[in-house]
């Protein structure tokens, strides 16, 4: 078993994720975080119903849909919260199909008139879409139907609510609302040693009561290290990639400027021994210019 040099478990592993805000014990930790993160839209969530993650399509050729966290507050409303370790191809039409799940369920009670109850899709991410990255302040998007010529909100049932962890930096000094603390603490949390003086609330102190690796089984520590093994070595592969994809960049680079260099030098005369000495291209490489 590893020895942990974190005194906290991870949010961004399955494990911690789940054991922070996927247990009837520690509900009151989500409600307080939707609480923060809706508090616009829901006013108070007084309180939540953990439901089944697991989807299945209407027919046995449909594909199923596995949430991290479905749950439903007294209004009958539905909240998805997904934790998203990496980028994904297609992750916000996956988004778009799983809330069909929970408006396709509401459709089988008797004598429906059709009216819905909100639905919300909450995303919590450990990347930045690629098409967000030129506003590196901006780490929350909030998106609804709405008409494009006046820019007002069509339907206010089905929200998707994206916080790209990456972005926010707000040190402790720079906490100004209790949502912030919430992001504060899901990106830092495995990196304190105690809880901070401007985290000392009750609901702080029972997460980091709960996060605590000392005072987990030896079992919930087992599957913490799985958990843990699998985002590290995911986070591994991916750097690993995104260098050799730079230094692949790189060496094209290199190669396209030397290959002008080539054809600019046999214009002028120069001999294909000396453009081989000066660019390092192939006698091939140089008669195919």
């Amino acid at each position: 078993m590893a020895e942990f040099v974190e005194k906290y478990i991870s949010p961004f592993t399955d494990y911690g994720f789940k054991r922070l805000f996927g247990e009837e014990i520690n509900k009151d930790l989500l409600l307080d975080f939707l609480n923060e993160l809706l508090k616009e839209e829901q006013g108070q969530i007084k309180d939540l119903t953990y439901l089944k993650t697991e989807q299945l399509g209407d027919t046995d050729l449909d594909r199923k849909a596995i949430f991290d966290l479905y749950c439903e507050n007294e209004k009958g409303e539905k909240f998805i919260v997904e934790l998203q370790k990496s980028k994904q191809n297609f992750f916000k039409d996956r988004t778009v199909y799983y809330s069909t799940f929970p408006i396709r369920e509401q459709a089988k009670r008797e004598n429906w008139n059709f009216e819905l109850k909100a639905v919300y899709m909450i995303a919590i991410l450990d990347f930045v879409f690629d098409e967000d990255k030129n506003e590196p302040d901006k780490f929350r998007y909030d998106v609804k139907l709405m008409d494009t010529d006046t820019n007002k909100v069509f339907y206010n049932k089905l929200k998707f609510i994206y916080l790209e962890m990456p972005k926010f930096k707000k040190s402790l000094d720079e906490l100004e609302t209790r949502f912030d603390k919430w992001l504060y603490v899901i990106r830092n949390l495995n990196l304190l040693d105690r809880i901070p003086d401007k985290l000392r609330e009750k609901i702080f102190d029972k997460l980091f009561e709960s996060a605590e690796i000392a005072k987990l089984t030896y079992e919930q520590v087992l599957s913490y290290e799985g958990s843990l093994k699998y985002y590290r070595d995911m986070k591994n592969s991916l750097d690993t990639a995104r260098e050799e994809g730079m230094i692949e960049g790189e060496i094209k680079g290199e190669l396209k400027r030397n290959k002008e260099v080539a054809k600019n030098l046999l214009a002028n005369g120069v001999s294909i021994d000396l453009i081989i000495k000066s660019t390092g291209l192939s006698e091939v490489e140089i008669n195919n210019l």
